[in-house]
């Protein structure tokens, strides 16, 4: 038997709390506050990588089961949502991988840009047309759309998408850099009238 029925859970428990109980014993009711507290914001971020909402309900389950049955191994050195964010991330853009054609667009590690043009290119892409932007998103690599969606729809600082990504610093500013200038160049051979 996986779960220890139990009357009423204490719903005034933090995520923290609740994963040491589930930890020790799992308990039905106490996993269910999670999924309740979770369940939403995972559907949205797994409907903004796959951009359907069946595929996006069948992850959603998923990833709460894979939570499920890792949750023993969870070391509270992130928040549990952080946590709960990293197996989204990384189980939709596995989903993703799967389902397409890795294209290779290596860009060369040495070469940086300048700061000023750095900024420039986030100016740009803040400066799309809301219409246009799901169809720039939906022509790239899905591992830049999800740095850009992290970055710009979630609103995630630079350290949480290094817990995420399990990145250092320098490696996650690189990916928002490079995801951005390719979201730019789609963006200019979908508009080019817009550029």
């Amino acid at each position: 038997m996986y779960f220890k029925k139990k009357a009423k859970p204490d719903i005034g428990l933090s995520d923290e709390e609740l994963v040491l109980s589930l930890q020790q014993v799992m308990d039905a009711d106490l996993f269910g506050l999670l999924y309740d507290r979770y369940t939403a914001r995972v559907y949205q971020k797994c409907i903004g990588m796959v951009r359907d909402q069946d595929i996006a309900k069948d992850l959603t389950h998923d990833i709460f089961l894979k939570a499920f049955v890792n949750l023993k191994k969870f070391d509270h050195r992130s928040k549990f949502g952080t946590w709960l964010y990293r197996i989204t991330y990384n189980y939709c853009l596995d989903h993703l991988r799967k389902g397409q054609r890795q294209r290779t667009s290596q860009v060369d590690e040495g070469m940086g840009l300048e700061l000023e043009e750095e900024d420039r290119y986030e100016e740009e892409l803040l400066s799309m047309r809301s219409d246009e932007l799901p169809t720039v998103l939906e022509q790239l690599d899905p591992g830049d759309r999800a740095v850009l969606l992290m970055k710009y729809q979630d609103e995630l600082s630079i350290k949480e998408m290094m817990e995420i990504l399990e990145l250092g610093e320098s490696a996650v500013k690189m990916r928002i850099m490079r995801s951005r200038e390719r979201a730019l160049v789609k963006y200019r051979n979908l508009y080019p009238e817009g550029s």
